[in-house]
């Protein structure tokens, strides 16, 4: 299995962050802040799932999966440790993080559950990140419009390790022995949970700034969803594949991925290949 590169992301997040500060938009700047608002906790429990799924790997394919392991957890701890940074710019901003406690409530309940069942939902909500990851790296010229520069790149970047990991908790759930009735029935349920904590926080943002109530608001939402190249349009078929019994997250094309991190390597250089920073 490949290695996969730990990288550091040299981007400002000291500096205030505009309330709008996705080209002023304010439907697709908040999509963005409730997504980040997902990320410190759902990200720690992609790692502890993997480190979980580790443990009852047989012997013979551990070695395998060591460095893509590694470097899974060492590439989420650092999404984890950069979006924490950006969250605490929103919450100066007076914006309340309600998706967060909904992620730990649902951990909870897997407390003590069969490893496969953590590595499986890890293994879906991955590959509904990796659909919104291609989508923003194809579609970024008009998804980030105008975004400030610095977190333009912050999201580029997510993106890029996104399509990058994109097969290593569903390469794992296979190795633990994950059924095909559970794999798509974990599916269905995460799926649903996304949609639905995205949605809450997305509308609680737009309410506490007022902008639920402008028209552009929703001509935005409406565009950004719904338009030509709108996210849920264009993410519905690769959506599907996941259901497919011949599926894997490695028949979609990463290489929009490859190319951002080829060219941006001096915004993300490598601090080590394959290693997981302590957490």
């Amino acid at each position: 299995m490949a290695a996969l590169v730990v990288r550091r992301l040299l981007v400002d997040l000291k500096t205030p962050i505009d309330r709008h500060w996705n080209g002023g938009d304010a439907f697709r700047t908040a999509l963005f802040n409730a997504l980040s608002f997902s990320f410190p906790a759902g990200e720690q429990f992609f790692i502890d799932s993997v480190r979980l799924g580790a443990q009852d790997l047989p012997a013979d394919l551990r070695a395998a999966f060591d460095d893509t392991l590694a470097g899974f957890i060492g590439q989420e701890a650092t999404h984890r440790r950069i979006h924490a940074l950006f969250n605490a710019q929103l919450e100066v901003q007076g914006c309340v993080n309600r998706w967060e406690p909904r992620i730990l409530r649902r951990r909870r309940r897997l407390e003590g559950a069969d490893a496969r069942g953590w590595v499986g939902a890890t293994a879906a909500t991955e590959h509904l990140t990796a659909i919104l990851a291609d989508h923003l790296l194809v579609h970024h010229a008009t998804v980030l419009a105008g975004a400030e520069p610095r977190l333009r790149d912050l999201w580029l970047w997510h993106a890029s390790e996104e399509l990058e990991h994109r097969s290593a908790a569903f390469d794992l759930y296979r190795a633990l022995g994950g059924n095909e009735r559970w794999r798509r029935r974990l599916f269905f349920i995460v799926s649903v949970n996304f949609a639905i904590d995205l949605a809450l926080q997305t509308g609680r943002l737009l309410w506490h700034d007022g902008s639920w109530k402008r028209p552009s608001t929703w001509a935005s939402a409406a565009r950004t969803l719904f338009g030509r190249h709108g996210l849920v349009r264009v993410c519905a078929g690769p959506w599907r594949r996941y259901l497919a019994a011949d599926f894997h997250p490695a028949q979609a094309d990463g290489s929009a991925g490859e190319r951002w991190l080829a060219a941006h390597a001096a915004l993300a250089p490598p601090v080590r290949a394959a290693a997981a920073p302590s957490t």
